[in-house]
């Protein structure tokens, strides 16, 4: 069966042009609906919710039928926003899990048949191209070049940007590792004493910094302040706990810069601690208690790579990287 690529929907007369953007990942199901706004877009609806669709792939190489229905289900409800806000263009696209699942394409097609939702597979690079586009303006601003990284839930990607001149920055290198929160929890296991998580986060941070080598040894020590920019929901995640918020909030997260050493002392602290210690903890829950260690592991693997003395925490991604795209027309 082929799909669009991108998704034009008949708008009535006179209304305003609305755009759509879903990202689904390894972990997450998300959507966004805006509509331009001087040089830069409002969002006017979205979604999101945690779908787990890589669950059990690295063991059986295929997405579960369990993971498919979930999906499936948030989807319904991402198609139906769609077709009430009247949006003209969307894309949608998936990551990881349906890149490396057996089953993926016919996924992929059984998504479109459901809900009418043509997702495309794209590459890790695009995928790296896309969190760049929609996080880049959170930058501090600097000469040197810049560390930008998302934390997926089945891979995580590195992008080496130039920010001099433009309003794009320019990709200087790209490297994606195939750890994110979810494979890397099942690759790694649980453990339940004190002394064996202390081993278990070890482990974790040896795994990715192996998978890390190739792009470490092409960096270089860059001219002046390091700059490091994260968007994911670790990040934001730590961040929250960094603040001791009581529950998640976007308008105090996105664009904050927190101090290097105080999210290594969250990390080291959240993975020392047992999963009923972490389901307790405000803007963890039960719901990320079980993949947030592997998430604080990767982090601070980023933060030996690349030692910034500050982090910068993006609350956006690839979602307003393609509503950019789509909007202002292919750019990066």
């Amino acid at each position: 069966m082929e799909r669009p690529r991108e998704r034009p929907v008949r708008g009535r007369p006179g209304e305003a042009r609305h755009y759509a953007a879903l990202d689904l990942g390894t972990n997450n199901c998300r959507l966004l609906i805006a509509r331009p706004q001087g040089a830069g877009f409002a969002v006017v609806d979205a979604f999101s919710r945690i779908v787990r669709l890589g669950e059990g792939l690295a063991t059986s190489g295929k997405l579960s039928d369990a993971a498919i229905e979930r999906t499936i289900a948030a989807l319904r409800i991402c198609a139906e926003k769609l077709k009430r806000r009247h949006v003209i263009l969307a894309r949608s696209v998936a990551t990881e899990a349906c890149r490396q699942a057996s089953n993926g394409s016919a996924f992929i097609e059984r998504v479109y048949r459901e809900t009418g939702i043509a997702l495309d597979i794209i590459t890790a690079e695009e995928e790296a191209r896309l969190a760049v586009l929609g996080c880049h303006a959170l930058l501090e601003p600097g000469d040197g070049p810049a560390l930008v990284f998302d934390i997926g839930g089945g891979s995580t990607e590195l992008v080496l940007v130039d920010s001099r001149g433009g309003d794009v920055p320019r990709i200087l290198d790209w490297h994606s590792a195939p750890w994110g929160v979810v494979s890397l929890t099942e690759a790694s296991g649980s453990a339940e004493t004190a002394e064996d998580r202390a081993a278990l986060y070890a482990s974790m941070r040896a795994r990715v910094a192996e998978s890390f080598a190739p792009f470490a040894s092409r960096l270089r020590t860059p001219r002046g302040t390091r700059r490091l920019l994260g968007t994911s929901g670790t990040v934001t995640t730590l961040a929250s706990v960094h603040l001791g918020l009581a529950a998640y909030d976007r308008s105090v997260v996105d664009g904050l810069i927190v101090p290097a050493p105080a999210m290594r002392e969250v990390s080291q602290r959240i993975s020392g601690m047992s999963m009923a210690e972490r389901s307790q903890v405000p803007c963890i829950g039960s719901e990320r208690a079980d993949l947030v260690v592997a998430g604080c592991a990767i982090l601070e693997t980023i933060l030996d790579l690349w030692p910034a003395e500050r982090l910068g925490i993006a609350d956006r991604g690839i979602r307003e990287g393609i509503l950019r795209r789509l909007i202002n027309g292919r750019i990066l």
